[in-house]
């Protein structure tokens, strides 16, 4: 079977990125569980305040942050899908442990911001190692259609995790509830482990001594900076993020304290929210073919993003879901650039050079989420937690701008060309 264009065989039939894609759909939909879970676990049964949240929701992205360049290098140097599996393994350990200390009784605040860093540091190593990853299985002209798969996936459990684990904090509790995050990781190793394709082995250095760590780092770095494209997109997500991860750390804390929302309905509200990224992984490769690739990244997030503002205006009783209503127009305007911006990075960057490219844009991109959870603590402290939600949401759909004052509103579509040392726009 091929594609629309019947030049490649389709994704669908594609064994191999079948299994990397139930790996990460499982992996995400235990993960959205915890997103729920863990800040809950915080309130509910530590009586945790809106700034020790904030301080969470920190601690969960912190090695964004602080490891992501470093991550980058090593993927570059070793082989991706057993340092994935690797991570996969860890993380079964390190969530495990929560429910495990509750059921002993010996549960503290400590042990959840350990586990919230050390967590996050796995993650960074596999999500960097992840991305990298796709174009081992995929050829170029089905990047597209791979990332808009994945994208559409990772919505989906955006959904089931949260209205998953909504019923499963109403049944067994917020602590039960991560044990189902920690099996999740053992089922995606597994779905891991059966992949067929051996993978290139990672280009080993010329005569003489490894490249130094440092001077590794710089290149990604300069890489990504010297492309306009890159540049205006991980700006654009980092700027994003900042905000966005303040309406994630402190939505439940708005929706039981300020609207009395119950703690098993959190979780459903939330995953409304997540229809519009279901339908921007579907829709993303139909809007690029129709409007253009690029014109649709910058128009997504200036214009689509808008409704988001609804958020603080969620109030007691019906006015609740605007809060859902809200989550479901930047979901869908995220997904739909984001796909496209990913797709570009995967397709031009040297193949010897992506772990560390795409690591320089999580490190931009995810390490301002530590910040930006740190910056939504001290405004609840200050302003509450409903004036902190209007500055995050009137900041997050300005992050649009970004991609509109860029090379790709001069675009129809954004290039998806051959692999290569010098960056579009960038002077050899």
């Amino acid at each position: 079977m091929t594609d629309a264009e019947g030049s490649r065989p389709s994704v669908r039939r594609h064994r191999d990125f079948l299994l990397l894609w139930g790996s990460q759909t499982i992996s995400e939909t235990g993960s959205q569980i915890t997103v729920l879970a863990l800040p809950l676990v915080a309130v509910v049964l530590l009586d945790a305040s809106a700034f020790q949240v904030g301080l969470l929701a920190a601690a969960e992205t912190s090695a964004y942050l602080l490891v992501a360049l470093p991550a980058g290098v090593v993927v570059d140097r070793v082989a991706k899908r057993r340092l994935m599996i690797g991570c996969d393994l860890a993380l079964f350990l390190v969530i495990g442990s929560v429910p495990l200390a509750h059921a002993f009784g010996k549960l503290t605040l400590a042990q959840l911001f350990a586990v919230a860093v050390v967590s996050s540091v796995f993650s960074v190593f596999f999500s960097v190692a992840y991305q990298s990853y796709l174009p081992v299985l995929l050829d170029r002209d089905q990047l597209l259609d791979g990332n808009s798969r994945l994208a559409a996936s990772r919505s989906v459990a955006q959904i089931a995790g949260p209205g998953l684990g909504g019923g499963l904090v109403t049944l067994i509790g917020a602590a039960g509830a991560m044990a189902a995050d920690a099996l999740s990781f053992a089922a995606s190793a597994g779905s891991l482990t059966a992949i067929r394709k051996r993978e290139p082995r990672p280009a080993r250095p010329g005569p003489g001594r490894r490249p130094a760590l440092r001077s590794q780092i710089r290149e990604g770095l300069a890489y990504v900076t010297r492309d306009p494209v890159l540049r205006n997109s991980v700006a654009f997500n980092g700027t994003a993020n900042f905000f966005v991860i303040m309406v994630e750390s402190l939505g439940p804390v708005f929706l039981i304290r300020t609207l009395h929302v119950a703690e098993g309905l959190v979780g459903l509200l939330l995953a409304l929210g997540a229809v519009g990224g279901v339908v921007g992984g579907v829709t993303a490769r139909y809007l690029a073919r129709k409007v253009g690739s690029a014109r649709i990244s910058w128009i997504a997030m200036t214009l689509l993003s808008l409704p988001g503002l609804l958020i603080p205006l969620a109030g007691p009783g019906w006015r609740v879901l605007l809060f859902g209503f809200g989550w479901i127009s930047w979901t869908f305007a995220s997904t739909v650039a984001g796909i496209s911006l990913t797709s570009y990075r995967q397709s031009v960057c040297p193949p010897d050079m992506l772990g560390r490219v795409s690591a320089t844009a999580r490190w931009i991109n995810w390490g301002t989420l530590p910040l930006g959870g740190l910056a939504g603590g001290a405004l609840a402290a200050a302003v509450g937690v409903r004036g902190t939600l209007w500055i995050a949401v009137a900041g997050g759909c300005c992050a649009g701008l970004w991609l509109f004052f860029s090379p790709l509103r001069g675009l129809r579509d954004i290039p998806l060309g051959e692999p290569g040392p010098t960056p579009m726009g960038a002077t050899p």
